[in-house]
């Protein structure tokens, strides 16, 4: 585990998003917005938090995000490209190390992507960016699609 604090304050989150999402959020992208806004906000380690849009099986387009400015289409590679093509949480250590990784920021240098599934398709991908290496690991996984399950009304 790299934070201790780190699976008290998911939980919070959770709680806190469900209050503003559910019965509230009148679409997808306003409960997208609303998340990324929270868990950027309230998660110091996140250096860029947002959502891609699976185009085509080759191509994402930027969605609603918190942080620096971004790549607005991502194709042919990269970790949420990977993401969306397995279905799989993808977890980036060191984003220098990983094949086909695309820089929309040199300041990034650990990731997480996890997929947004709507029956049996991948429809977006939540991406988060540390510009610290190692931020994440496999505690991440678990609440953080917790919290992804509160777009499910919406898919």
């Amino acid at each position: 585990m790299i934070d201790p604090r780190r699976p008290g304050r998911y939980e919070r989150i959770y709680t806190q998003l469900k209050d503003l999402i559910e019965d509230k959020s009148p679409n997808l992208l306003a409960a997208m917005s609303t998340m990324c806004a929270v868990l950027h906000h309230k998660m110091s380690h996140h250096f860029w938090t947002g959502f891609y849009f699976v185009a085509h099986e080759d191509e994402l387009h930027v969605g609603p995000y918190q942080g620096p400015a971004a790549c607005q289409v991502l194709r042919g590679r990269g970790v949420c490209l990977h993401c969306a093509r397995t279905k799989e949480t993808v977890i980036v250590p060191d984003v220098e190390q990983f094949p086909g990784h695309i820089a929309c920021d040199s300041r990034s240098k650990s990731e997480i992507a996890l997929p947004v599934i709507k029956g049996d398709r991948v429809v977006a991908v939540l991406d988060v960016d540390s510009d610290k290496l190692g931020r994440f690991d496999e505690d991440d996984v678990a609440p953080l699609t917790r919290i992804l399950s509160l777009l499910q009304p919406f898919l």
